[in-house]
């Protein structure tokens, strides 16, 4: 017996201690500013340790000449299927949250999931489907009849928040709130849902109610909406709200930070935006608001542009179309800018959708940090991993551990070649995989390797705490 315990203590612990070691990496964590090659040793789904001397494990990764970052949160994902999450997990994303839209069914959108998926998920409550609920709407994903245009009456506002609060005291991440798909809501209304995120200290994750130049005043609802209740607020996809008033925008949230209100934005690096053509974005008058006519509208099913007699006809159908709407220079500043984070506001049904759905993270790495230096590769990192945890960690603390590469954080971890990674779907092929996403790791399990997918489920929720 004293042989063996001899044994043991004579034999480095480094040599036993890691299911998984990652050497020889360009380790990137935006918490801490770390950027130097490291070698990570891994185990039990966390991270266990960070080295600059080599380590021991029972399985090897080799990231010479590679980037480990911490693996992509997105924030605003819609296709929260196995479709979606293959594609998610090529661009680099370990992490994928529904928190626009939301559900209104919460418990049954999470045990849906469980143990079920390749990659995390959450999911806010949400207004829209909420609305829809109460009163009796039609329409499937987004409203089309009296959710979208009518007014609520005062016991069905009561209703609404009292379905919020619910899915709130049962784990929602926030409140996801789409004021320019149900127009009919009052500002009121809108405020009574505010107050529900505050009592359980949720966010309220917004599409703003109007678009183009309007958009300030959407932004002005939502900032005054914030300060009345203190509900933090997120607004999503600022440039395709904001059109060519996105500078503006930018400004206003700047001077509302700067008075210590808790409020942040995101953006997809594309000039076209996507909906259904059934919702209330396109009721009439959508082309002066959005400042686009008919051939600025091309058909998901088919990559064909659309006339006013095709948009008559699908609108009454329903589907997706993609908006050539948002100008470049929009992109440019509110990618550039400190407090705006990367989101792909995507979803593809059966391989058709936009391109953003598939290749957001990964273009952001390759176009605008290595083709256009417009971003830091470290600063890229941060909007994709760093800002959206903290976002997420008050009231989900589970957080805390994801968007970071420390000791004690999850091993979420996305490797890729920083001189080849770059998106490669188009708006006529949205489903292809991304180009130069070598490994992610979830929770410690290589759910891609050597840039192949692999069929395991490590997924966990992201859930707040349930009394």
């Amino acid at each position: 017996m004293r042989a063996v315990w001899l044994f043991l203590l004579l034999t480095p612990l480094s040599a036993q201690q890691y299911d998984l070691v990652i050497r020889n990496g360009r380790v990137i964590d935006p918490e801490s500013g770390l950027d130097a090659v490291r070698h990570l040793g891994i185990s039990a789904g966390k991270i266990q340790a960070v080295s600059a001397a080599p380590l021991e494990g029972r399985a090897t990764i080799d990231a010479t000449g590679l980037v480990v970052a911490p693996g992509f949160i997105d924030l605003h994902s819609h296709g929260q299927d196995t479709e979606n999450y293959r594609y998610k997990a090529m661009d680099g994303v370990t992490t994928a949250l529904e928190m626009e839209v939301g559900v209104a069914d919460v418990d049954a959108w999470y045990d849906k999931r469980k143990y079920q998926t390749l990659i995390n998920y959450g999911v806010s409550v949400g207004h829209i489907p909420v609305r829809m609920l109460v009163m009796r709407d039609p329409g499937s994903f987004l409203p089309t009849g009296d959710a979208a245009h009518r007014a609520a009456t005062d016991e069905e506002i009561a209703e609404c928040r009292r379905q919020i609060e619910q899915g709130l005291a049962h784990g929602a991440v926030g409140v996801g709130l789409g004021m320019h798909y149900t127009p009919a809501a009052s500002r009121w209304e809108i405020l009574e849902m505010f107050r529900a995120a505050t009592r359980f200290g949720a966010a309220c994750f917004v599409h703003l109610r109007y678009a183009g130049d309007e958009s300030v005043a959407a932004l002005e609802e939502v900032i005054a909406a914030s300060a009345l209740t203190g509900a933090p607020v997120h607004v999503a996809h600022i440039t395709s709200n904001g059109l060519r008033s996105t500078p503006r925008l930018l400004g206003m949230i700047a001077e509302a930070r700067a008075r210590q209100l808790d409020i942040t934005t995101e953006l997809y690096p594309y000039t076209a935006a996507m909906s259904v053509i059934e919702s209330a974005l396109f009721d009439p008058g959508w082309q002066s608001v959005l400042g686009i006519g008919y051939h600025d509208l091309q058909w998901t099913g088919s990559g064909e542009r659309l006339t006013a007699e095709s948009f008559a006809r699908y609108r009454r159908t329903g589907g997706g179309v993609i908006l050539h709407m948002i100008p470049q220079s929009a992109v440019d500043a509110a990618i550039a800018s400190p407090f705006v984070m990367i989101a792909s506001d995507g979803g593809l049904r059966n391989g058709k959708g936009h391109p953003r759905s598939s290749g957001t993270f990964a273009r952001v790495l390759g176009r605008y940090v290595r083709e256009t230096g417009a971003l830091s590769l470290a600063e890229a990192i941060r909007k994709m991993s760093l800002m959206p945890a903290q976002r997420l960690q008050q009231r989900a603390p589970a957080m805390r551990n994801k968007g970071r590469i420390r000791e004690g954080a999850d091993a979420d971890l996305t490797i890729f070649d920083p001189a080849a990674v770059t998106d490669a779907s188009t708006y006529e092929d949205p489903a292809r995989y991304s180009i130069g996403i070598r490994y992610v790791l979830v929770n410690g399990v290589q759910v891609v390797s050597d840039g192949k997918l692999r069929e395991v489920t490590p997924g966990r929720a992201v859930r707040a705490a349930v009394p």
